[in-house]
């Protein structure tokens, strides 16, 4: 790769080459606020860029240099580490998707944060199938997959979910790893979610009122329960009814009928146990033994407890933190951080919104909600809509050290006339860097917006970058250049399959090690 290397180390970003013959991509660093649109990479610069790559492919070729394969299964010789899909937005952009078209290369998938309060659907030859607390790598018939401790668990959701699937003939038997630490939901701590919400009136979070936050607080607390314990049910009942008494004391009016939950958990105590093991001796003997492991992210780093929209959030870290504390795998075994974002933004809940749009008959709001079919996988609440927020994003890369993106639901702009990045914030008249902390001023700032032209031709059977219609590859460059981070995959249709992939050339630890290795 000595050639391609040379090239990659000249010069700042000017945009990116579409993966000719194992093209790898060309980046640097602009201002968010001196570009004008009609300086967009240009037809000709574009040619110009793919034409000089495929003659690099060619020379290391002829001299026995092998380039990168745009082939995701072309990574043997890769560092081994553990990679990580991301949530780079408020959720719900489509990380389940990308798992399960790279599950499908990995030996382990595993869930680290949050519970059933995430989802992820996936079609497969028209069939959907909508994941909670598993892992959709469980689609991989060859794949294991992990519920770290750091994830809460609401069992009878769980065993459903796998229940459903049996149903749907994916044979999960033997495939499945719950965490002895991982943190239990009861039915009462969804109860307890929903009042919490109900008592905030016009003030209320907009949880999912699956009991998230009142399992963590039990956690916190140190008065939880963990699914360890209920492999010895003496000691599960005895810490069951301590938590039940604490939880009613908290909440004057709650009914909690202990006897028939006892009842029910010693029921499935036997089938739990089968499934629980020390997850943290068991992902680390996996890395040693080098298999491939690939972590879930669920929700998104805006709702992050510390770095998301407080207290608009959720009740977990579902940014890169958590893979080393909800896993128990170390920093330097991390490879690759896949972050995935909309190609607009949405949000489900109650929260500041900077890029939203009014859903008004036939306005932009509304062909974003409809098209992109925007209705909640776990609540089935209609999403709120609005353009693509680029300091959102820069901050989300910044947190997470994103090495790629994975560009979703490029599709559903498909039709509008004209498209807008917003690319800055504004308040008080004066930019600002960065996220702001305080909800005051965060509800408050302005958005300057870059309008792009848009494109009326279908792209869902679209396989190359270079295949898509100019103003749709000028607004894929144009959102590459201002995250500053590559992006790879880009999502064209709503099936498993319909996802362009740029190659490992398109992914920022790959080109490192080339360039580290002197190739």
């Amino acid at each position: 790769m000595i050639f391609r290397n040379a090239l990659l180390q000249h010069g700042r970003m000017i945009g990116a080459a579409a993966a000719a013959g194992g093209a790898g991509a060309i980046w640097a660093t602009s201002s968010n606020r001196d570009y004008n649109v009609s300086t967009c990479e240009s037809p000709t610069i574009m040619s110009m860029l793919q034409d000089i790559s495929l003659k690099l492919s060619n020379l290391e070729a002829s001299v026995g240099v092998s380039s990168s394969s745009n082939n995701p299964s072309s990574s043997k010789n890769q560092k081994h580490g553990i990679d990580v899909v991301l949530g780079a937005q408020w959720g719900d952009e489509g990380k389940g998707k990308l798992v399960d078209l790279l599950s499908q290369e990995y030996d382990v998938c595993a869930r680290v944060a949050g519970g059933s309060n995430a989802g992820h659907t996936i079609v497969v030859d028209n069939k959907k199938y909508k994941f909670h607390l598993l892992p959709s790598g469980i689609l991989n018939e060859k794949a294991h997959c992990v519920v770290g401790n750091g994830v809460v668990v609401h069992l009878p959701s769980f065993l459903n979910e796998l229940e459903s699937l049996e149903k749907n003939g994916i044979n999960s038997k033997g495939r499945v790893f719950l965490s002895d630490r991982a943190h239990l939901v009861f039915d009462f701590h969804q109860h307890v979610d929903g009042r919490q919400e109900e008592k905030l009136g016009r003030h209320k979070i907009g949880t999912t009122k699956k009991g998230i936050g009142p399992a963590y607080a039990s956690k916190i607390s140190r008065n939880g329960i963990r699914v360890g314990d209920l492999q010895d049910f003496d000691y599960f009942e005895e810490r069951f009814r301590q938590l039940c008494d604490a939880t009613l004391r908290a909440h004057p009016g709650l009914e909690i009928d202990i006897e028939t939950q006892l009842e029910y958990y010693k029921s499935i105590a036997p089938r739990v146990s089968e499934m629980t093991v020390d997850t943290i001796q068991y992902t680390n003997d996996q890395y040693q033994a080098g298999k491939k492991i690939l972590v879930e992210g669920a929700n998104a780093t805006m709702l992050d407890i510390d770095f998301g929209t407080y207290p608009y959030v959720t009740s977990s870290n579902p940014s890169v933190g958590s893979v080393l504390t909800g896993l128990g795998v170390s920093p330097r075994k991390l490879q690759s951080i896949y972050g995935t974002v909309k190609a607009y933004c949405t949000r489900v809940g109650e929260g500041p919104f900077p890029t939203e749009l009014e859903i008004v008959e036939g306005g932009v709001g509304m062909h974003l909600s409809q098209v992109g079919a925007e209705y909640g996988t776990t609540t089935g609440r209609a999403r709120r809509c609005g353009w693509l927020d680029i300091p959102q994003m820069q901050y989300s890369a910044l947190i997470n050290g994103m090495t790629s993106l994975n560009l979703t639901k490029l599709d559903v702009l498909t039709g509008l006339s004209e498209v807008k990045i917003g690319k800055a914030y504004k308040y008080n008249n004066e930019y600002i860097d960065g996220m702001p902390a305080s909800l005051s001023v965060f509800s408050k700032v302005e958005v300057e917006y870059e309008v792009l032209p848009g494109w009326t031709e279908d792209i869902s059977t679209v396989k190359k970058f270079s295949d898509l219609p100019l103003n749709c590859q000028r607004y894929v460059l144009r959102v590459q250049e201002l995250i500053g981070v590559p992006i790879r995959w880009i999502g064209v249709g709503p099936n498993r399959l319909d996802v362009i992939d740029r190659g490992e050339g398109y992914d920022l630890t790959h080109n490192a090690d080339e360039g580290a290795s002197g190739e």
